[in-house]
């Protein structure tokens, strides 16, 4: 599973202001091995709903921005796309852009969807076609949809075959998955983590 972990694939989550709406986001992109969320919070803040997130929370760190521009800003200089979710005259089918690059889906809130500001700052807008009488799908729902074509592309491009995580961040993980309790304390005592054997059990 951490093997598969993709670095530079993630999600941006702008005033998404239901908990249960975050957390479904969160299980979404555990399940595409996405292993970073950056997160606007609305202004009554956002907390997880472990029943709905099914316990992924703990496996993603969930990055907090006081905007979108910071948070594009930064996503931007580390060499992300950023790929806007908004239905407009000039967004594209969500199937057309090329997510093996390093990629950051934008998603806006059900309501209000992506500011004005962020879509001045996405490299593309995409649209999910419907048919219906509906305007829109919820907002997890899109999300869903849209990794899941990201998946695909990288799959097809062989991306989850090996692990394409940094050396001493897959280490770092490794041991705080497998021994959270033990990696809580060592935090809080300022130690460093023990090595790891190749299977993950701890170096005599």
């Amino acid at each position: 599973m951490l093997d598969r972990r993709q670095p530079d694939l993630t999600v941006l989550l702008e005033r998404v202001d239901k908990p249960h709406n975050f957390s479904a986001i969160l299980r979404n992109c555990d399940a595409v091995g996405i292993l970073e969320v950056h997160v606007v919070p609305p202004k009554k803040g956002l907390e997880v709903h472990h029943g709905t997130s099914a316990g992924t929370g703990k496996w993603m760190r969930v990055h907090r921005h006081e905007s979108a521009s910071e948070a594009i800003s930064n996503l931007k200089h580390s060499g992300h796309q950023i790929i806007a979710a908004q239905p407009g005259g000039d967004s594209v089918d969500f199937r057309e852009p090329d997510y093996t690059r390093p990629t950051a889906l934008l998603m806006g809130a059900e309501l209000f969807g992506v500011s004005e500001e962020a879509l001045g700052q996405a490299d593309v807008r995409i649209r999910i076609p419907m048919v219906g009488m509906a305007r829109s799908l919820n907002v997890s729902v899109a999300t869903a949809l849209v990794l899941y074509e990201a998946y695909r592309q990288r799959d097809d491009a062989g991306l989850y075959d090996e692990s394409r995580l940094d050396p001493e961040v897959r280490k770092r993980l490794l041991f705080e998955w497998s021994y959270p309790e033990m990696a809580r304390v060592l935090v809080a005592e300022g130690s460093p983590y023990p090595e790891l054997e190749p299977d993950g059990t701890i170096k005599d």
